[in-house]
């Protein structure tokens, strides 16, 4: 790392707390600190979300699975397909109801729906899993960010904890949602010089294409990935992915709290729709840059010499230590930061959002004063558990990883399945959504264990299914409810009398799908190679 480097990631770093500072200036209370004040604009909750997917381990490892790991390729381009439906369903069904009974925590709404204790469940699920996991990410950037900054991994850790924590205790879901917008454009120029400098060194895109083995250029496995082997099913990926990007974007604390914090119901669809035509051509720019730095490896001893065989992962973070020049370099490092950063930031947020809405404020009564000071506290507590987990994790990290990413699959679609069930049936109480909820978990648990050649992103599908089934079995049988749940229901609340239940929105969006589907079978079949 050259000086000027290290100039551009300082100055990155400092205007980052220094506009925290600036957006988190006048916050009162909760509604300032946590959803920004219910007047963000719908075009920065919308980047924002999407920036939160894109961590620094997807800068890493999507390049890596398409240019080195066994079994990879463009395949991974199939992870993505379902993001336009999910986002239709998710701006028809869930968050627009929650924005509009002006929520902080969605779990308020399973309390507002069946009561305190499936609060109390859900959210301290979420607590766990999400914390854990945010964790383990860290972790997992601090791994090639000490590669590209040739630093320790435990200093690494300590840099995105502390600079993360300072600029989100200070500005709150406002600096979030900002530096998330700068940190995608950051991330986005970054990509391109990485693919620019690559494919230029090569000859052009022509050249590169012909450096890569044509299997890696396959853009669809059409298996079902039921016990056939098949670790990239399409069939898979399109159906479990849709429930899973339904539950993550709608129910899940750390995606859901964005959007909960634009100006309006409309607003909130507005931004689901953006991050809907956003992702399929990020996750493009992460495979061209997978091509483009595949086919350097093939040709460059020096590249093939420096990346262990047994850490692909170490494909970009070294290519941009070693054949970038210098100042460029230290915008790739400040890229990498931003991705981890931009994940990072939201889920302290949310942890202290949930922390704050669903446990301490339910049990004290607090001012506005006191809760935005607490918020912060916890914001801080959360920041300060992260770090020190992370830095725990150690060599277990791939696997803590993998078994994240699966417990997350096992209950992510049953706990769609509670909001499914309060947001369209009226006869679901309490007993018969969490007698759903362990049936939906017990079946995802049974096929992980006996059934483990079931792709695992199928579990998203089966545990919803299996959730419902049950849910609306028991609520038959046990008599109806007694409490007033109209309001809190879809035909209830009085939403589609403000907007239409389909829009001209979620029609574009529907042909998006089906043009992006056409666009990575088209890519297939000129691309790839098939054998009879």
């Amino acid at each position: 790392m050259h000086l000027a480097d290290w100039w551009v990631i300082g100055i990155y770093l400092v205007l980052l707390v220094g506009m925290s500072v600036l957006v988190g200036r006048g916050q009162t209370g909760q509604d300032d600190y946590y959803v920004g004040g219910r007047d963000l604009p719908w075009w920065a909750v919308g980047i924002s979300t999407m920036a939160t997917q894109t961590s620094a381990v997807s800068f890493i490892s999507i390049p890596a699975f398409v240019a080195l790991k066994p079994e990879g390729g463009l395949t991974w381009i199939q992870y993505e397909l379902a993001v336009p439906l999910a986002m239709i369903a998710t701006s028809i069904g869930l968050l627009p109801l929650f924005r509009k009974l002006e929520l902080i925590s969605v779990y308020e709404y399973l309390e507002l729906r069946f009561g305190p204790g499936m609060r109390t469940l859900i959210s301290a699920i979420f607590l766990l899993s999400r914390g854990f996991g945010t964790a383990v990410g860290l972790y997992a950037s601090a791994i090639v960010l000490a590669v590209a900054m040739q630093w320790p991994i435990w200093a690494t850790i300590l840099l995105m904890g502390v600079f993360t924590v300072v600029y989100d205790m200070i500005g709150g879901m406002r600096a979030v949602v900002y530096s998330d917008v700068v940190q995608a454009l950051i991330l986005f120029v970054g990509l391109f010089v990485c693919i620019g400098f690559a494919t230029k060194d090569l000859g052009g895109v022509q050249a590169t294409l012909d450096l890569i083995p044509a299997e890696r250029l396959n853009t669809l496995d059409l298996s079902l990935g039921l016990g056939d082997g098949s670790h990239a099913p399409l069939w898979g990926f399109l159906i479990g992915a849709f429930f899973l990007y339904v539950s993550y974007y709608g129910t899940d604390q750390s995606q859901a709290q964005r959007a909960l914090s634009a100006r309006n119901v409309r607003d909130t669809r507005r931004s689901l729709m953006l991050n809907g035509y956003v992702r399929f051509p990020l996750a493009s720019l992460y495979l061209a840059l997978g091509v483009a730095l595949g086919a350097f490896y093939y040709t460059s001893a020096d590249l093939r010499a420096q990346v262990p065989a047994e850490r692909v992962d170490y494909l970009v973070p070294v290519f941009v230590l070693y054949h970038l020049p210098d100042g460029i370099r230290g915008l790739l490092v400040a890229a990498l930061l931003a991705a981890s950063m931009s994940s990072l930031d939201s889920a302290l947020n949310s942890l202290s959002a949930a922390t704050m809405r669903d446990f301490v404020e339910r049990r004290w009564r607090l001012s506005e004063r006191a809760s935005l000071w607490y918020g912060r506290l916890s914001t801080l507590a959360w920041g300060v558990f992260v770090t020190a987990f992370a830095h725990a994790v150690g060599g277990i990290a791939d696997t803590v990883i993998e078994a994240i990413n699966k417990v997350g699959s096992a209950v992510y679609g049953p706990i769609l399945a509670a909001f499914t069930m309060g947001v369209l049936s009226r006869r679901a109480g309490t007993a018969a959504v969490a007698a759903g909820v362990v049936a939906g978990v017990g079946l995802n648990l049974g096929l992980w264990i006996a059934l483990p050649g079931v792709f695992w992103m199928w579990w998203n599908f089966f545990g919803w299914l299996a959730a419902v089934v049950v849910t609306l079995v028991v609520a038959w049988v046990l008599p109806r409810p007694q409490r007033e749940v109209a309001p809190y229901t879809l035909a209830g609340s009085g939403l589609f009398r403000e907007l239409p239940l389909w829009s001209r929105g979620e029609t574009a969006m529907l042909v998006y799908f089906f043009v992006i589907l056409g666009a990575v079978i088209v890519a297939d079949r000129v691309l790839g190679v098939h054998h009879p």
